[in-house]
């Protein structure tokens, strides 16, 4: 059986591939010191060099090593490995030619993989510090003929002076394009994420919505037979206590066939669209159907007299979701739920505080996830449905453990968007 594919963090995934250009990189600075030691011997100081090259080989094995810590890679821990490169290429050039050395291009490097991953600020940073050590590279450095036999020429300063500019020049447009393009191509990538975590939550749905409208169809003929049933059993007793008890049976089945009704009545209206209403009144009757459903629930309800009296459309999904979240409270604490409403011409606004014992920190982070619910046979999918809801109509659903303890649930419907 194969292994699930481990989530690599992109700074993570980054250091690595800095670890392996480093690795090529030593490969050609080996190469080059076995050349000018063996074959093509310069005079330059291959004993300094050599501990350069041998210490920025173990720098790039801690690097490494890094990578594969469990602590997180900031944005700042990478900055700081480039400035690494940085230095460690201006001390090897300084004693291999400066400016002369036509390996100083290798700038460009750090540049560009900063430019790639790194925010502008700190890439700009980089870009200045390695414009700056290629400036003092220009002035103090171990000259050697062998690298620039026309050094001291005037034409031939002019021409390190040419390569100087050519590279600011470079440096800074490779940092302010790319930069930029880096950006859109990762808010392109945060877009193409959204949408596709938005088409899974919507084959979720209408999955969900698929079972639902199968269960309701199915439930249709076993709640009219059990309405014969409960009728013919209505003429036949005579205790008192027992034509009670059916009385109740009738008035369950009852609300079973209304429930189903609501569905079909639903459905008519996401087909033909909702008219505008009141909001005053359609938050009212929200709460009306919801304490005929929990009629033991006693709630302490505070709904703003100041608020405009404006119309709005609302989809039918808006109500189911809203129940939802009033039942999760009212089971959480049906003995002290406390409920502020109030509106303005751009968006409703709901606060629900219970006094349960909340919910944990997992729970909260998979906040609009299908999660366990800790509700005796409940399958956790309450939330996420509303959540799902509601943030396709534009609104937004918080849910925060307050003070004292019990649950602080936020919903904010944007009016506008609900209507159009």
């Amino acid at each position: 059986m194969s292994k699930p594919p481990v989530n690599i963090s992109a700074a993570r995934q980054n250091l690595r591939r800095l670890a392996n250009i480093r690795y090529i990189a030593l490969g050609g600075q080996i190469l080059a010191l076995y050349y000018f030691t063996q074959i093509y011997p310069l005079g330059l100081p291959m004993g300094t060099i050599s501990t350069l090259v041998i210490g920025f080989a173990i720098i790039n094995i801690l690097t490494q090593w890094r990578s594969h810590w469990a602590r997180a890679i900031s944005e700042k821990e990478f900055g700081a490995h480039l400035l690494v490169d940085i230095s460690a290429l201006t001390v090897l050039l300084y004693f291999s030619g400066g400016a002369t050395n036509p390996f100083i291009s290798y700038y460009l490097v750090p540049i560009s993989i900063a430019a790639i991953s790194l925010p502008m600020a700190m890439t700009w940073t980089i870009t200045g510090l390695s414009i700056i050590a290629y400036s003092l590279l220009l002035v103090y450095y171990q000259p050697f003929t062998q690298l620039a036999p026309h050094h001291g020429n005037t034409g031939f300063n002019l021409h390190i002076i040419g390569m100087w500019i050519n590279f600011a020049l470079s440096a800074g447009l490779i940092t302010y394009f790319v930069v930029r393009m880096a950006a859109a191509l990762r808010m392109q990538e945060a877009e193409l994420s959204a949408q596709k975590e938005e088409q899974m939550q919507d084959e979720q749905l209408l999955a969900i919505a698929t079972l639902a409208a199968g269960a309701a169809h199915e439930l249709g003929t076993p709640l009219n037979t059990m309405k014969l049933l409960i009728d013919n059993l209505a003429e036949e007793v005579t205790d008192p206590e027992q034509r009670q008890d059916v009385a109740t049976l009738n008035q369950q089945i009852a609300r079973c066939r209304k429930t189903l009704q609501s569905l079909v009545n639903a459905a008519s209206i996401i087909e033909e669209g909702s008219s505008p209403i009141s909001v005053a009144a359609y938050v009212d009757g929200v709460l009306d159907n919801w304490l005929l459903i929990r009629p033991d629930v006693k709630p302490a309800i505070n709904i703003a007299s100041d608020s405009p009296p404006i119309n709005a459309c609302f989809h039918p999904v808006i109500q189911q979701s809203l129940l939802n979240l009033l039942n999760n409270a009212a089971e959480a604490s049906p003995e002290q739920l406390e409920i502020t409403i109030h509106w303005d011409e751009q968006s409703l606004y709901i606060d629900i505080r219970d006094y349960g014992p909340g919910l944990s920190p997992e729970q909260l982070e998979k906040m609009g996830k299908p999660i366990p619910s800790d509700k005796p046979g409940g399958l956790g999918l309450g939330l996420f449905l509303t959540h799902s809801s509601l943030n396709r109509y534009g609104g937004r659903v918080s849910l925060l453990n307050a003070d004292g303890g019990g649950l602080l649930t936020s919903v904010v419907l944007p009016l506008q968007a609900v209507c159009n």
